[in-house]
């Protein structure tokens, strides 16, 4: 059998199982990482030389300082402060929405629902209403703002260290706007959706900022690793694994800390527990079945079929990358997806004789966004209806679609837009 054929066929079979096993993904890559080594697709002397271990180092970091700073208590005393100087339930739900996109656009999404949505069930309480709507559109808007910095989401990680791009490159870009003002753009047109929404809820709001912060130093080093990534950006011949090391050498100096604070051994384990190794797992085992496919030449055929079925033209294929890509986030994970799709819009970009940002911009703007759609499209989603389920709500699709639906659409649309007439 062509080894082009064979790569397609066991990528095609790994994916269904992800989707099938979702809870089993970060075994499921590997082994077929294994695999494709077995067949011979996958030189075994290519194999760790495949894996992004810049990705791997800045998500664990991330992942332990963001741990850290929700222990601290600072993001619920943000969102009290916020919630202070909102007039009514209508405008609290906005301000909630728009400090969830703020957030995840330097914490992960799932962390960002965590942290905001017991504040807003505390709002619905208090004045008695439904809060199904109010933690949906918290959890639509973490997902939001993931794609607008370089450690927002590990979509916008894999796209930075493919696309060789630092901090400062989400904000300007070879002398353009970046694409975070794409997803700003895309979130600012959130704001009248949401009034409509929620036009009917007036009732007025009062919070007090009661939250204690326990520790400052967990904010100051995410503030610092944030400073650190735009100093680095400034160097362009710097070595690989920077990144990776400024993430895990502020994370190290956290967990470090926060021991000799305590004085409690255990209390760092569970920090250190708290990263997710399942997904670090699984991009390692992505990384080397997309060198193999890679290898095989199965990149370069489906960039040809893109290419075939746009015609040529650059403006239908951008069209049909951020669709599909928003069409199939609503349902898939977009991690292995944006993973699998970087070098298939690199390859489509080669063809047609442009650079490659414009399509990786509108790839990385149709993932994020994709997920909005359904209840299952995202973890975040998952995290806030798990909440709502916990406090005794059942949440329907149709409950989530409501809002989900016109909020993608609109986003969406908007961000799009504007990459295209920056980067067209």
């Amino acid at each position: 059998m062509n080894q082009m054929v064979l790569a397609l066929i066991l990528f095609g079979v790994m994916y269904v199982l992800l989707l099938v096993f979702s809870e089993k993904r970060w075994m499921i890559a590997p082994a077929f990482a294994i695999i494709f080594m077995a067949v011979g697709i996958l030189p075994i002397s290519s194999a760790l030389g495949a894996i992004n271990w810049n990705v791997l180092m800045m998500l664990a970091g991330t992942m332990a300082t963001v741990e850290l700073f929700i222990r601290s208590k600072m993001p619920a005393r943000m969102a009290e402060g916020l919630l202070k100087i909102t007039p009514n339930v209508q405008w609290a739900v906005v301000a909630l929405s728009l400090f969830s996109g703020l957030i995840s656009a330097f914490v992960d999404n799932v962390a960002t629902v965590l942290m905001v949505a017991p504040v807003g069930l505390a709002v619905a309480r208090k004045i008695k209403t439904n809060p199904i709507p109010v933690i949906i559109a918290i959890a639509v808007s973490s997902n939001l703002q993931g794609a607008a910095t370089l450690v927002g989401d590990t979509t916008s990680i894999l796209l930075g260290n493919y696309a060789n791009m630092g901090f400062n490159d989400f904000f300007w870009f070879h002398g353009k706007l970046g694409i975070c003002f794409a997803v700003e753009a895309g979130a600012l047109m959130t704001v009248p959706v949401l009034l409509w929404l929620f036009r009917k809820e007036r009732a007025r709001v009062s919070s007090e900022v009661t939250t204690k912060v326990t520790d400052y130093l967990p904010t100051a080093l995410l503030l610092g690793t944030i400073a650190l990534l735009i100093v680095a950006s400034q160097f362009p011949n710097k070595p690989e694994l920077t990144n990776g090391i400024i993430c895990c050498t502020l994370a190290a100096v956290g967990i470090v800390y926060d021991l000799l604070r305590r004085r409690n051994g255990k209390a760092a384990l569970e920090i250190l527990k708290a990263v997710d190794y399942k997904t670090l797992i699984l991009l390692a085992g992505l990384f080397m079945v997309i060198e193999g496919m890679t290898e095989a030449g199965v990149i370069d055929a489906i960039a040809q079929l893109f290419v075939k079925a746009g015609g040529g033209s650059v403006a239908l294929m951008y069209v049909m990358i951020v669709g599909v890509s928003v069409l199939l986030s609503a349902f898939i994970d977009n991690i292995p997806y944006v993973a699998t799709m970087l070098p298939v819009v690199t390859g489509i970009s080669s063809l047609l004789g442009i650079e490659p940002y414009l399509f990786c911009f509108g790839l990385l703007i149709g993932a994020t966004l994709g997920g909005n759609i359904t209840p299952i499209g995202a973890s975040a989603n998952i995290a806030g209806i798990g909440i709502l389920q916990k406090e005794g709500y059942k949440v329907s699709t149709r409950d989530f679609i409501r809002i989900g639906i016109p909020f993608t659409l609109v986003a969406a649309v908007t961000g799009a837009l504007v990459v295209w007439l920056v980067w067209a």
